[in-house]
């Protein structure tokens, strides 16, 4: 049983997050505006109350050790519960108000974030609206899970799983992007099988990314793997080799309205493939700015009302 004099500080905890978060003393003393050396001295004591490294150590890098990874999601969840009760405090009399982090991938959101955050905005100014740029779906994922953020834009290949909840906001279909000079750029359509021998550009086999994972079911589908020549996370710089005429790639049809100059968009003949968008969020995350968040979604997104981008642009 822990003793009062063993009683974890919520400092502590702070300065673990910060270093886990940052893997660099230095960044993490800068992000906490405090000097690295008293930082260091909180990790070693809340190391010594436990009992156990949550680092390892060099002179080039840092990195969690398993006790670190165990405690991380407990962490976050002890911050984000003191963050939860403080807020809902300030609420209690007026309108919501805290900290609200959301993800989102970019290309994939163009159409979608404007809507939701505009209308949270203007809903409840009081709520800090936080925007994390680069967030991948399985990525995602995990930082809800982990408490790291609040709700993210992810891509739906399957059910949440709990304690995640998921709303489907928008669905789109896949299709195919080549350069404008490409031998298949004036036909409009194209047949899977016909790009079994083009170089693609497409983001990383890691399992992060749902449209890379859809994409290459896809390819698997018509009997091939994708020869991936450039393997890039950022959606934005995959259109862009494209333009570029690096290879092809298969993406969803919300890209259409904003292909880079020099590229071309082809329909894939037959059934079309769906790709579907959505927000989850965690049944476990009492924020008052999530609960204020997820009526908004409501209101923007009904259930079973999905977002279609049906133009084909001309290039």
């Amino acid at each position: 049983m822990i003793g009062s004099r063993d009683v974890m500080e919520i400092r502590w905890l702070e300065a673990f997050v910060a270093v886990a978060e940052e893997m660099h003393f230095g960044r993490a003393a800068e992000r906490l505006h405090m000097a690295q050396s008293p930082l260091s001295q909180v990790i070693r004591r809340l190391e010594r109350q436990l009992g156990t490294p949550l680092f390892e150590r060099s002179t080039r890098s840092v990195a969690l050790t398993a006790s670190g990874e165990a405690l991380l999601p407990y962490a976050y969840q002890a911050l984000r519960t003191l963050g939860n009760a403080v807020d809902a405090a300030r609420s209690a009399n007026g309108e919501p108000s805290g900290q609200l982090t959301l993800g989102f991938s970019g290309v994939h959101n163009h159409h979608t974030l404007p809507r939701i955050t505009r209308s949270l905005r203007n809903a409840y100014p009081s709520i800090d609206l936080k925007l994390v740029g680069g967030v991948r779906t399985f990525d995602g994922l995990r930082l809800v899970r982990n408490g790291e953020l609040d709700a993210a834009f992810v891509g739906i290949l399957g059910p949440a799983e709990p304690p995640l909840k998921m709303r489907e906001i928008s669905r789109q279909h896949l299709g195919v992007v080549v350069p404008a000079d490409h031998r298949l750029a004036g036909r409009g359509t194209v047949r899977l099988q016909e790009l079994r021998h083009e170089p693609f550009v497409m983001g990383p086999v890691d399992g992060n990314s749902s449209m890379t994972v859809q994409a290459r079911q896809a390819c698997q589908g018509a009997g091939f793997l994708p020869d991936v020549v450039q393997a890039v996370s950022d959606p934005f710089l995959i259109l862009s080799m494209v333009a570029a005429g690096v290879g092809v790639t298969i993406v969803s049809s919300e890209v259409m309205p904003i292909l880079p100059e020099s590229s071309a968009w082809l329909e894939l003949e037959g059934a079309p493939i769906s790709f579907r968008h959505g927000l989850t969020w965690s049944q476990e995350n009492q924020s008052v700015a999530l609960q204020a968040f997820v009526r908004v979604m409501d209101e923007v997104f009904p259930e079973g009302v999905f977002e279609t981008e049906t133009t084909t642009p001309q290039r």
